[in-house]
């Protein structure tokens, strides 16, 4: 329940992008030992303005991967008890200066006005929150997954997109299969 003790309601069932798509320049830089820190000041800062909430928060997507090129952009994942409990934790983080970027079934997003940092907000049994964490995982120590990774990043943005969910979307292929991978590692 939330701290305010409402019963649970349902969870949005809308797919609601603010500011509709975005065309960005995507470029890989070399992996940067700066991105570890600003997961570490964005943790503080995330944990704070959700002081006294029961929350896990942690480094994901390709930042939080030593040794591999990336967008600059901090990805984090923040599991909490109930999405539909947005006076919990949306307003807070509202206010500790984040916007509101994608509030869709079982998922936030928001980010700095920099976009520089992207905090992704879960239930904390959603199986997106595992699923982030076991690709992090697997990267971090399989090599050659984590070169397969980069060569698909950079053959991709050798294209031109329109929109960075559009880029985003072209390497689930790719994903999907590094993720068999680490399932099958991990079971053995």
């Amino acid at each position: 329940m939330s701290r305010n003790s409402e019963p649970r309601r349902p969870d949005t069932t809308t797919i609601e992008l603010i500011g509709g798509s975005e065309k960005r320049e995507l470029v890989l830089h070399r992996s940067d030992e700066r991105w570890a820190g600003i997961y570490l000041e964005h943790r503080a800062r995330i944990e704070q303005a959700l002081d006294g909430s029961d929350i896990d928060v942690e480094h994901i997507g390709s930042t939080s991967v030593p040794g591999l090129a990336a967008k600059p952009i901090v990805d984090i994942v923040v599991a909490v008890d109930d999405i539909t409990a947005e006076e919990d934790y949306l307003t807070p983080l509202l206010d500790a200066g984040y916007e509101l970027r994608v509030r869709e079934p079982g998922h936030r997003l928001v980010r700095t006005p920099a976009r520089d940092v992207h905090v992704h907000l879960y239930e904390r049994n959603a199986s997106a929150v595992e699923e982030y964490l076991l690709f992090r995982d697997h990267l971090r120590s399989d090599a050659v997954d984590r070169a397969l990774y980069e060569r698909t990043k950079r053959a991709l943005l050798e294209q031109e997109w329109d929109d960075i969910n559009d880029y985003a979307d072209a390497k689930t292929d790719v994903i999907r299969a590094i993720k068999t991978r680490a399932r099958a590692a991990r079971g053995r």
